[in-house]
């Protein structure tokens, strides 16, 4: 996998870093693909195995329902065993995950089939956490266009990861679904060699990082009053949140509206593609234009996801909705992910990320857990009028963060001449 790293034309940028984040780009594409094929069928296979078709979605909300779990711990455990056997051990449990998922199509077992997609989860909460290893890798200047290069990293695998679940979908002619989990195993495990044979530990070293590596660490309660970490918390959730509500219903729906099985992994596809592609010029944009503006963009993409969702049912208007929903939501997660970034000093890294990512799956899983029933009981226009509150109450935090940055400028050259 190749692409033009958003670094490349930073000399000053360190070569560690540079490395590090070209490294975890090529494991953010591998994760995309798995994740994709997950996307694409876990939907449809539930519906198949669910003793109980209301419990369709549920094998695909325990992604992030595992994701929510171990996300705080694996914030530590990434503290204590360095980022690359971490990341590793994270990679495994999706070969683990994919394994068990093969046997559970083939007997047939709804229960174990849960099972296999939690430990996807426990991969995917690992996995979040790369973009924030490759921004604490750089100095200030560079995060933003660090987290852009990881997330670059998914774009072919947005486009190959849907085409792979339709393919291998028959790879078993007697057990529907069961081949392209067996292509989830290997990701994972070409995943954990990329880990282990090219990623190397390493960290930002500034005046400005050892002054803050010294310092004493404050309170998280402190550090989560703070508008920078308000704001980077209301877009990183309610982008998530946003997304995986109404990604996990879109197959289900173009179903129910008469399409086919491929149309939904082409509608899954287009969306994947939305949400990596910018990665190669969303740092560049906040560059030019600023984080708030490229924020508040992201959020009105989202808005007019919704929009052209309740408008109509055609299939071009679910190929735009999820397209804009992409858009929006990478907007929103590498805005919010710098200004995450720039919330902690060193010595509070570990907490103030794995509560910000706890926040953010706990949200995204009762938002998976909900798409299903809502749905079903609802309807697609309705599931996607609900996330108007969401999107409102996320301007409002992005808005306030804005106004104390203005406030802060404003105060700064009294603050030089006192």
């Amino acid at each position: 996998m190749s692409f033009v790293s958003p670094l490349v034309d930073n000399p000053a940028a360190a070569d560690p870093g540079r490395r590090n984040a070209a490294v975890l780009a090529v494991c953010q594409g591998l994760y995309t693909c798995a994740i994709s094929i997950d996307l694409t069928l876990t939907a449809l296979t539930g519906w198949q195995l669910a003793p109980d078709k209301a419990l369709a979605t549920l094998p695909f909300a325990l992604i992030t329902v595992a994701g929510a779990v171990v996300t705080w711990f694996a914030a530590f455990l990434i503290q204590r065993l360095g980022r690359r056997l971490s990341f590793a051990l994270g990679a495994a449990s999706c070969t683990a995950g994919g394994l068990i998922s093969v046997w559970s199509v083939f007997h047939g077992d709804f229960w174990v089939f849960c099972a296999g997609t939690a430990l996807v989860g426990v991969f995917q909460a690992f996995a979040q956490y790369y973009r924030l290893a490759a921004a604490d890798a750089v100095a200030s200047q560079f995060k933003s266009r660090a987290i852009s290069t990881v997330l670059a990293g998914g774009v072919i695998a947005a486009i190959i990861g849907p085409a792979l679940a339709a393919w291998s979908r028959d790879l078993f002619p007697t057990a529907l679904f069961a081949g392209a989990y067996l292509v989830v195993a290997a990701m994972g495990a070409l995943s954990v060699l990329v880990l282990l044979l090219a990623y190397r530990e390493t960290s930002v070293s500034t005046p400005a990082a050892a002054i803050e590596a010294g310092a004493a660490a404050r309170p998280l309660g402190q550090i989560v009053r703070s508008p920078v970490f308000v704001a980077s918390v209301a877009n990183n959730v309610a982008g998530s949140m946003v997304m995986m509500f109404i990604m996990t219903a879109a197959p289900l729906a173009a179903v129910a509206c008469h399409y086919s099985i491929d149309d939904g992994a082409a509608i899954i596809q287009w969306h994947l593609v939305g949400m990596y592609a910018p990665s190669f010029f969303a740092g560049h944009l906040i560059k030019r234009f600023g984080l708030g503006p490229v924020l508040l963009v992201g959020l009105g993409l989202n808005l007019g996801c919704a929009l052209t969702a309740m408008a109509s049912t055609s299939l071009p208007a679910f190929h735009a909705a999820l397209l804009l929903l992409g858009v929006g939501w990478n907007f929103m997660f590498v805005g919010g992910t710098t200004l995450l970034a720039q919330a902690y000093a060193p010595a509070e890294r570990a907490k103030t990320q794995g509560f910000s990512e706890l926040l953010r799956y706990a949200a995204t899983a009762l938002a998976t857990l909900g798409a299903g029933p809502l749905l079903a009981r609802f309807g697609w226009q309705t599931l996607n009028m609900a996330i108007l509150p969401v999107l409102l109450l996320c301007a409002m935090a992005t808005a306030h963060w804005m106004q104390a940055q203005r406030r802060a400028r404003s105060l700064a050259p009294a603050s030089d001449t006192a």
